[in-house]
Protein backbone atom coordinates (compact mmCIF):
# COMPACT_ATOMS: atom_id res chain seq x y z
CA UNK A 1 0.00 0.00 0.00
CA UNK A 2 1.22 3.51 -0.85
CA UNK A 3 0.00 6.56 1.09
CA UNK A 4 0.57 10.17 0.06
CA UNK A 5 0.51 12.54 3.03
CA UNK A 6 0.50 16.22 2.09
CA UNK A 7 1.75 18.61 4.75
CA UNK A 8 3.36 15.68 6.52
CA UNK A 9 6.04 17.86 8.11
CA UNK A 10 3.46 20.07 9.81
CA UNK A 11 2.00 19.72 13.28
CA UNK A 12 -0.89 17.33 12.60
CA UNK A 13 0.53 15.69 9.49
CA UNK A 14 3.80 14.78 11.17
CA UNK A 15 1.94 13.20 14.09
CA UNK A 16 -0.02 11.08 11.63
CA UNK A 17 3.18 10.02 9.86
CA UNK A 18 5.00 9.17 13.09
CA UNK A 19 2.06 7.10 14.31
CA UNK A 20 1.67 5.33 10.97
CA UNK A 21 5.33 4.33 10.93
CA UNK A 22 5.15 3.26 14.59
CA UNK A 23 2.45 0.74 13.70
CA UNK A 24 -0.43 2.50 15.44
CA UNK A 25 -2.71 2.09 12.42
CA UNK A 26 -3.22 -1.57 11.61
CA UNK A 27 -4.19 -0.99 7.98
CA UNK A 28 -0.92 0.89 7.37
CA UNK A 29 1.37 -1.66 9.02
CA UNK A 30 3.35 -2.27 5.82
CA UNK A 31 2.44 0.89 3.93
CA UNK A 32 4.95 3.08 2.13
CA UNK A 33 4.44 6.67 3.32
CA UNK A 34 5.25 9.50 0.91
CA UNK A 35 5.33 12.95 2.52
CA UNK A 36 4.90 15.97 0.25
CA UNK A 37 5.65 19.23 2.06
CA UNK A 38 6.87 22.63 0.89
CA UNK A 39 8.46 23.38 4.29
CA UNK A 40 6.95 26.81 4.73
CA UNK A 41 7.48 28.47 8.11
CA UNK A 42 5.17 25.96 9.86
CA UNK A 43 6.55 22.90 8.06
CA UNK A 44 9.60 21.54 9.84
CA UNK A 45 11.73 18.53 9.00
CA UNK A 46 12.58 18.34 12.71
CA UNK A 47 8.98 17.16 13.23
CA UNK A 48 9.96 13.95 11.43
CA UNK A 49 13.37 13.55 13.03
CA UNK A 50 12.33 10.47 15.01
CA UNK A 51 11.39 8.64 11.80
CA UNK A 52 13.97 10.12 9.43
CA UNK A 53 15.63 7.33 7.49
CA UNK A 54 12.76 4.91 8.06
CA UNK A 55 12.69 2.41 5.22
CA UNK A 56 8.99 3.02 4.56
CA UNK A 57 9.24 6.83 4.48
CA UNK A 58 9.94 8.97 1.42
CA UNK A 59 10.13 12.74 1.79
CA UNK A 60 9.44 15.01 -1.18
CA UNK A 61 10.13 18.72 -0.83
CA UNK A 62 7.57 20.45 -3.02
CA UNK A 63 4.39 22.46 -3.38
CA UNK A 64 0.91 20.99 -3.78
CA UNK A 65 0.28 23.66 -6.42
CA UNK A 66 2.98 22.12 -8.64
CA UNK A 67 0.81 19.98 -10.91
CA UNK A 68 3.68 18.09 -12.54
CA UNK A 69 5.24 17.19 -9.20
CA UNK A 70 1.89 16.21 -7.71
CA UNK A 71 1.19 13.92 -10.65
CA UNK A 72 4.53 12.15 -10.09
CA UNK A 73 3.85 11.77 -6.37
CA UNK A 74 0.36 10.42 -7.05
CA UNK A 75 1.54 7.43 -9.10
CA UNK A 76 0.46 4.09 -7.61
CA UNK A 77 -1.05 5.82 -4.57
CA UNK A 78 -3.86 3.98 -2.78
CA UNK A 79 -4.66 6.63 -0.14
CA UNK A 80 -4.21 10.40 0.02
CA UNK A 81 -4.41 12.16 3.38
CA UNK A 82 -4.43 15.88 2.65
CA UNK A 83 -3.23 17.99 5.59
CA UNK A 84 -1.34 20.67 3.66
CA UNK A 85 -2.80 24.13 4.22
CA UNK A 86 -2.13 27.63 5.36
CA UNK A 87 -3.94 27.53 8.70
CA UNK A 88 -3.27 30.54 10.92
CA UNK A 89 -6.30 32.83 11.13
CA UNK A 90 -4.36 35.99 11.92
CA UNK A 91 -2.02 35.54 8.99
CA UNK A 92 -5.09 35.21 6.76
CA UNK A 93 -6.42 38.49 8.12
CA UNK A 94 -3.09 40.16 7.41
CA UNK A 95 -3.09 38.77 3.86
CA UNK A 96 -5.52 36.29 2.30
CA UNK A 97 -3.98 35.60 -1.12
CA UNK A 98 -1.62 32.80 -0.03
CA UNK A 99 -4.51 31.08 1.77
CA UNK A 100 -6.67 31.11 -1.34
CA UNK A 101 -3.82 29.94 -3.55
CA UNK A 102 -2.59 27.11 -1.34
CA UNK A 103 -5.84 25.93 0.22
CA UNK A 104 -8.11 26.16 -2.82
CA UNK A 105 -5.87 25.87 -5.88
CA UNK A 106 -3.56 23.39 -4.15
CA UNK A 107 -6.49 21.17 -3.21
CA UNK A 108 -7.81 21.33 -6.78
CA UNK A 109 -4.42 20.26 -8.16
CA UNK A 110 -4.33 17.29 -5.79
CA UNK A 111 -7.90 16.25 -6.58
CA UNK A 112 -7.26 16.44 -10.32
CA UNK A 113 -4.17 14.24 -9.99
CA UNK A 114 -6.05 11.82 -7.72
CA UNK A 115 -8.80 11.52 -10.32
CA UNK A 116 -6.27 10.77 -13.05
CA UNK A 117 -4.46 8.22 -10.86
CA UNK A 118 -7.72 6.59 -9.72
CA UNK A 119 -6.70 6.56 -6.04
CA UNK A 120 -8.69 4.38 -3.69
CA UNK A 121 -9.47 7.03 -1.04
CA UNK A 122 -8.81 10.74 -0.57
CA UNK A 123 -9.24 12.18 2.94
CA UNK A 124 -9.48 15.97 2.90
CA UNK A 125 -8.68 17.35 6.36
CA UNK A 126 -10.71 20.48 7.10
CA UNK A 127 -11.81 22.49 10.12
CA UNK A 128 -14.86 23.34 12.20
CA UNK A 129 -14.25 27.01 11.35
CA UNK A 130 -16.01 26.55 8.00
CA UNK A 131 -19.32 26.48 9.90
CA UNK A 132 -18.92 29.99 11.31
CA UNK A 133 -20.03 30.58 14.88
CA UNK A 134 -22.76 29.01 17.01
CA UNK A 135 -24.28 30.33 20.25
CA UNK A 136 -25.86 27.09 21.46
CA UNK A 137 -25.85 23.43 20.49
CA UNK A 138 -23.41 21.86 18.02
CA UNK A 139 -23.02 21.73 14.25
CA UNK A 140 -23.93 18.54 12.40
CA UNK A 141 -22.14 17.84 9.14
CA UNK A 142 -25.18 19.09 7.22
CA UNK A 143 -24.95 22.62 8.64
CA UNK A 144 -24.49 25.33 5.97
CA UNK A 145 -20.98 26.69 5.53
CA UNK A 146 -20.74 30.22 6.93
CA UNK A 147 -17.02 31.03 7.28
CA UNK A 148 -16.08 34.33 8.88
CA UNK A 149 -12.32 34.62 8.30
CA UNK A 150 -10.29 34.43 5.08
CA UNK A 151 -8.71 31.22 6.40
CA UNK A 152 -12.08 29.63 7.08
CA UNK A 153 -13.41 30.79 3.71
CA UNK A 154 -10.45 29.21 1.92
CA UNK A 155 -11.02 25.91 3.72
CA UNK A 156 -14.76 26.00 2.99
CA UNK A 157 -13.92 26.58 -0.67
CA UNK A 158 -11.56 23.61 -0.62
CA UNK A 159 -14.30 21.48 0.96
CA UNK A 160 -16.65 22.39 -1.86
CA UNK A 161 -13.98 21.57 -4.42
CA UNK A 162 -13.53 18.16 -2.82
CA UNK A 163 -17.28 17.57 -2.93
CA UNK A 164 -17.41 18.61 -6.58
CA UNK A 165 -14.62 16.22 -7.57
CA UNK A 166 -16.47 13.39 -5.86
CA UNK A 167 -19.77 14.19 -7.55
CA UNK A 168 -18.35 15.03 -10.98
CA UNK A 169 -15.37 12.68 -11.36
CA UNK A 170 -16.12 10.01 -8.78
CA UNK A 171 -13.03 10.68 -6.68
CA UNK A 172 -13.62 8.74 -3.43
CA UNK A 173 -13.29 11.78 -1.16
CA UNK A 174 -14.15 11.97 2.52
CA UNK A 175 -13.99 15.30 4.36
CA UNK A 176 -13.12 15.58 8.05
CA UNK A 177 -13.77 18.73 10.10
CA UNK A 178 -11.95 18.95 13.40
CA UNK A 179 -12.06 21.22 16.41
CA UNK A 180 -8.99 23.04 17.81
CA UNK A 181 -5.98 20.72 18.04
CA UNK A 182 -3.25 20.75 20.67
CA UNK A 183 -0.21 18.63 21.43
CA UNK A 184 3.56 18.46 20.88
CA UNK A 185 5.26 19.94 17.80
CA UNK A 186 2.60 22.64 17.28
CA UNK A 187 4.10 25.80 15.82
CA UNK A 188 4.32 28.43 18.58
CA UNK A 189 1.99 30.97 17.07
CA UNK A 190 -1.10 28.98 18.10
CA UNK A 191 -2.55 29.75 21.50
CA UNK A 192 -1.37 26.82 23.64
CA UNK A 193 2.27 26.65 22.48
CA UNK A 194 2.47 30.45 22.30
CA UNK A 195 1.22 30.89 25.85
CA UNK A 196 3.31 28.03 27.26
CA UNK A 197 6.57 29.12 25.62
CA UNK A 198 6.01 32.77 26.51
CA UNK A 199 5.33 31.89 30.14
CA UNK A 200 8.35 29.59 30.29
CA UNK A 201 10.44 32.56 29.14
CA UNK A 202 8.84 34.93 31.65
CA UNK A 203 6.97 36.83 28.94
CA UNK A 204 3.37 38.04 29.04
CA UNK A 205 0.59 36.43 27.01
CA UNK A 206 -2.17 38.26 25.08
CA UNK A 207 -5.83 37.54 25.84
CA UNK A 208 -8.38 38.73 23.29
CA UNK A 209 -11.33 40.87 24.31
CA UNK A 210 -13.30 39.58 27.27
CA UNK A 211 -11.73 36.11 27.00
CA UNK A 212 -15.11 34.42 26.68
CA UNK A 213 -14.76 32.98 23.17
CA UNK A 214 -15.33 29.21 23.38
CA UNK A 215 -13.41 26.44 21.61
CA UNK A 216 -13.59 22.65 21.74
CA UNK A 217 -10.15 21.09 22.32
CA UNK A 218 -8.98 17.94 20.57
CA UNK A 219 -5.66 16.18 21.19
CA UNK A 220 -3.73 15.68 17.96
CA UNK A 221 -3.51 11.94 18.65
CA UNK A 222 -7.28 11.62 18.86
CA UNK A 223 -7.64 13.68 15.70
CA UNK A 224 -5.27 11.44 13.76
CA UNK A 225 -7.00 8.30 15.00
CA UNK A 226 -10.29 9.77 13.78
CA UNK A 227 -8.76 10.53 10.40
CA UNK A 228 -7.54 6.95 10.07
CA UNK A 229 -11.00 5.62 10.93
CA UNK A 230 -12.33 7.71 8.04
CA UNK A 231 -9.51 6.54 5.76
CA UNK A 232 -10.30 2.90 6.59
CA UNK A 233 -14.09 2.91 6.60
CA UNK A 234 -15.47 6.34 5.77
CA UNK A 235 -18.08 6.45 3.01
CA UNK A 236 -16.90 8.38 -0.06
CA UNK A 237 -18.74 11.66 -0.43
CA UNK A 238 -19.43 11.91 3.31
CA UNK A 239 -18.26 14.45 5.90
CA UNK A 240 -17.21 13.53 9.44
CA UNK A 241 -16.83 15.92 12.37
CA UNK A 242 -14.02 15.08 14.79
CA UNK A 243 -14.10 16.72 18.22
CA UNK A 244 -12.46 16.36 21.60
CA UNK A 245 -15.47 17.06 23.81
CA UNK A 246 -13.78 19.70 25.99
CA UNK A 247 -15.23 23.19 25.55
CA UNK A 248 -13.42 26.02 27.30
CA UNK A 249 -13.52 29.78 27.13
CA UNK A 250 -10.19 31.36 26.29
CA UNK A 251 -10.11 32.70 29.85
CA UNK A 252 -10.60 29.19 31.27
CA UNK A 253 -7.86 27.82 29.01
CA UNK A 254 -5.54 30.64 30.04
CA UNK A 255 -6.15 29.87 33.72
CA UNK A 256 -5.17 26.23 33.19
CA UNK A 257 -2.00 27.23 31.35
CA UNK A 258 -1.04 29.71 34.06
CA UNK A 259 -1.50 27.00 36.68
CA UNK A 260 0.49 24.49 34.64
CA UNK A 261 3.48 26.81 34.40
CA UNK A 262 3.07 28.08 37.96
CA UNK A 263 2.48 31.80 37.34
CA UNK A 264 -0.38 34.23 37.99
CA UNK A 265 -2.74 36.50 36.09
CA UNK A 266 -0.23 39.32 36.23
CA UNK A 267 1.39 37.59 33.22
CA UNK A 268 -1.73 38.21 31.07
CA UNK A 269 -2.07 41.30 28.89
CA UNK A 270 -5.60 42.04 27.63
CA UNK A 271 -5.64 43.02 23.94
CA UNK A 272 -8.46 44.31 21.72
CA UNK A 273 -10.51 41.56 20.12
CA UNK A 274 -9.59 40.03 16.79
CA UNK A 275 -11.37 41.18 13.64
CA UNK A 276 -14.43 38.98 13.02
CA UNK A 277 -13.63 36.78 16.03
CA UNK A 278 -16.04 33.82 16.12
CA UNK A 279 -17.67 33.52 19.54
CA UNK A 280 -18.08 29.77 19.85
CA UNK A 281 -17.29 26.56 17.94
CA UNK A 282 -18.89 23.20 18.71
CA UNK A 283 -19.10 20.13 16.48
CA UNK A 284 -21.61 17.30 16.76
CA UNK A 285 -19.58 14.08 16.63
CA UNK A 286 -22.49 11.64 16.80
CA UNK A 287 -22.01 10.56 13.17
CA UNK A 288 -18.39 9.41 13.43
CA UNK A 289 -19.12 7.84 16.80
CA UNK A 290 -22.09 5.84 15.53
CA UNK A 291 -20.73 4.88 12.11
CA UNK A 292 -17.00 4.44 12.74
CA UNK A 293 -16.74 3.93 16.51
CA UNK A 294 -14.72 7.07 17.20
CA UNK A 295 -14.10 8.05 20.81
CA UNK A 296 -11.53 10.59 22.04
CA UNK A 297 -9.05 8.72 24.23
CA UNK A 298 -6.92 11.53 25.69
CA UNK A 299 -8.48 13.39 28.66
CA UNK A 300 -7.85 17.10 28.31
CA UNK A 301 -6.27 17.45 31.75
CA UNK A 302 -3.59 14.83 31.12
CA UNK A 303 -3.17 15.80 27.48
CA UNK A 304 -2.56 19.42 28.40
CA UNK A 305 -0.15 18.48 31.18
CA UNK A 306 1.82 16.25 28.80
CA UNK A 307 1.89 19.02 26.21
CA UNK A 308 3.21 21.60 28.68
CA UNK A 309 5.92 19.16 29.80
CA UNK A 310 6.90 18.52 26.18
CA UNK A 311 7.48 22.21 25.51
CA UNK A 312 9.37 22.60 28.78
CA UNK A 313 11.69 19.75 27.81
CA UNK A 314 12.12 20.63 24.12
CA UNK A 315 13.39 24.19 24.01
CA UNK A 316 15.79 23.20 21.24
CA UNK A 317 12.75 22.62 19.01
CA UNK A 318 10.78 25.81 19.65
CA UNK A 319 13.36 28.45 20.52
CA UNK A 320 14.66 28.76 16.92
CA UNK A 321 11.08 29.03 15.65
CA UNK A 322 10.27 31.89 18.00
CA UNK A 323 13.21 33.88 16.67
CA UNK A 324 11.39 34.16 13.35
CA UNK A 325 9.00 37.05 12.69
CA UNK A 326 5.52 36.61 14.16
CA UNK A 327 2.23 38.14 13.14
CA UNK A 328 0.94 40.27 16.03
CA UNK A 329 -2.54 39.74 17.51
CA UNK A 330 -5.40 40.54 15.10
CA UNK A 331 -6.97 43.47 16.84
CA UNK A 332 -9.49 46.00 15.63
CA UNK A 333 -6.54 47.91 14.18
CA UNK A 334 -5.95 45.17 11.70
CA UNK A 335 -3.57 42.27 12.23
CA UNK A 336 -2.72 38.81 13.58
CA UNK A 337 -4.08 36.06 16.13
CA UNK A 338 -2.66 34.47 19.19
CA UNK A 339 -4.58 31.40 18.89
CA UNK A 340 -7.29 29.90 16.77
CA UNK A 341 -6.98 27.66 13.77
CA UNK A 342 -6.35 23.92 13.82
CA UNK A 343 -3.30 23.09 11.80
Amino acid sequence: MRVLVTGGAGFIGSHYVRQALAGDYESLADAEIVVLDSLTYAGNEANLATVAGHERLTFVHGDIRDAELVQRCMRDVDLVVHFAAESHVDRSIAGASEFVSTNVLGTQVLLHAAADAEVGKFVHVSTDEVYGTIEQGAWPETHPLQPNSPYAASKASADLMARAFHRTYGVPVCITRCSNNYGPYQYPEKVIPLFVTNLLDGEHVPLYGDGLNVRDWLHVGDHCRGIQLVADAGVPGEIYNIGGGTELTNKELTAQLLDAVGVGWDMVTPVPDRLGHDRRYSVDTSKIRAELGYRPAVPFSSGLADTVRWYARNRQWWEPLKKRSFVPPATVHGRGDAGSGTG
